[in-house]
């Protein structure tokens, strides 16, 4: 580099420290701020019972820093964030870290051609270019539900846990049927004195092949890394294929399995005809759980799938009309996805607010740049969340893009702005080929993991107004 860039990192998550090892290797100067106490965003955040990942850990996991330490192969919270942990301190970050700092406004200086950021205590920080890699599950979703206020029990969102809330012998609601809830409700099961489940509506289930690492299993891949890297080969290859499938109803011979494995799994007719979902496979996400439906099969487990209309002093109400008495209620009711960088307020050109570009739904050229917006480079933006797969590959994909765009800053360049046209075009084909119509998808991409690789491998200095 002739010159060395000041680049700030939002965020110490996966996305947030997989870009500041791949810019700090490129000779630039990395600070990242972070407005928690350590690494790992929502591996830090996430504690409920039973949090763990729905990926393989040979995949859910950095291709240039392997580990052989996993307990499980769909590895647990706490293994993923020691995992995180470990990568901070091995690969130097902890010097750029500055923990306990949280940007609430990134301001571009158009005269200047740097990023003036402001901290929740006032401090200041600039930077020739930002990354924001604050990730699309960091603001929890807390339904407007009437008389939350009014419930003398206690009240917990699955990302935010309350662990000095004893669940045994208790009476516990668990509101939303998602991915988080899939796996707090066989958590928690044996515990509690009466488990109510509420489903606004039921989704498709996938057996999870999970299994304990023994001591022999971790000391192999130890010894023999290529068999970790084959491992780490096979998946890629079962999720691309996964991910190549189209959106739209499965071919029957899939239809079939499935209804054979819910049978299997729910022998009681009525209960399963309420865990039977109401759009066809393959059409939404599909969750990972071996043990949720038998957990609700247990006698002292409910499955209420009446709306809720309010929260009483002792209970949760339902539309038609039962009160259902509780101790706790437990939200799982997921993120604001769609919500990204906020409450951050950022302001690129002649003082433009993102979020008012965005006030038809977030859009970004390959989930990374904006037009109006020079050296912002987002990580995780929007539509680069996976069907299936590993969205720590997409994250890998976008450091290294953002690395060859920092090189150019490196040589002389003072800023770099995606032009209108290409990201129009790019927005275009991410709506038509996810089928959004009138409503906008801003999260999924499209294809698989492997076109993003091919589509972020090389910078085009084409698409950008360079100055």
């Amino acid at each position: 580099m002739s010159v060395k860039p000041r680049v700030a990192v939002i965020g110490a998550g996966f996305g947030g420290l997989g870009a500041a090892i791949a810019l700090r290797d490129e000779g630039a100067d990395v600070v990242v701020l972070e407005r928690g106490d350590d690494v790992g965003g929502v591996w830090r955040d996430n504690t409920y019972p039973g949090a763990a990942c729905d990926i393989p850990s040979h995949l859910y996991s950095f291709s240039f820093a392997p580990d052989h330490r996993w307990s499980r192969r769909f590895a647990p919270q706490a293994d993923i964030l020691r995992y995180l942990q470990r990568v901070a301190g091995e690969r130097g970050l902890r010097p750029l870290l500055r923990t306990g700092t949280e940007v609430t406004e990134a301001r571009y200086d158009d005269d200047r051609q740097v990023w003036e950021l402001t901290t929740a205590t006032g401090d200041t920080v600039e930077a020739e270019v930002l990354v924001p890699a604050c990730g699309q599950l960091t603001r929890p979703a807390l339904p407007d539900i009437p008389g939350i206020g009014t419930f003398r029990g206690a009240v917990i969102h699955s990302a935010r846990w309350d662990h000095s809330v004893d669940l045994r012998g208790r009476r516990v609601a668990v509101v939303g049927t998602g991915a988080s809830a899939v796996q707090i409700v066989p958590a928690i099961v044996d515990d509690v004195a009466a488990l109510t489940v509420f489903q606004r509506s039921a989704s498709h289930l996938a057996p999870k092949p999970d299994r304990r690492y023994t001591a022999l299993h971790r000391l192999l891949f130890r010894r023999f890394p290529v068999w970790q890297r084959a491992v780490r080969a096979v998946l890629m290859g079962v999720f691309e294929r996964a991910g190549a499938a189209p959106v739209q109803p499965a071919p029957a011979p899939a239809r079939r399995v499935w209804e054979w494995l819910l049978r299997a799994q729910v022998p009681d007719g009525d209960l399963r005809s309420r865990l039977r979902p109401d759009h066809e496979l393959g059409c939404r996400r599909i969750l990972v759980s071996s043990d949720y439906h038998r957990a609700l099969r247990r006698p002292h487990v409910d499955l209420v799938t009446a709306p809720i209309v309010e929260l009483t002093p002792e209970g949760v109400r339902t539309a038609d009309g039962v009160e259902h008495p509780v101790d706790v209620v437990v939200f799982g009711t997921g993120f604001a996805a769609a919500e990204f960088l906020a409450p951050m307020k950022v302001f690129g050109r002649d003082g433009r607010e993102l979020s008012d570009e965005w006030r038809d739904g977030a859009r970004a050229h390959l989930g990374m740049t904006v037009p109006g917006f020079p050296n912002l480079f987002l990580v995780h933006g929007p539509n680069t969340a996976l069907r299936a797969g590993s969205v720590v590959h997409m994250l890998e994909c976008q450091a290294r893009y953002i690395r060859q765009a920092v090189r150019r800053i490196g040589a002389g360049l003072r800023s770099l702005e995606v032009r209108h046209d290409v990201a129009e075009a790019s927005d275009a084909e991410m709506q038509r080929r996810l089928g959004a119509g009138a409503r906008r998808s801003v999260n999924d991409w499209p294809g698989t993991m492997g076109e993003y690789a091919r589509r972020t491998a090389h910078f085009d200095d084409a698409e950008y107004r360079a100055t």
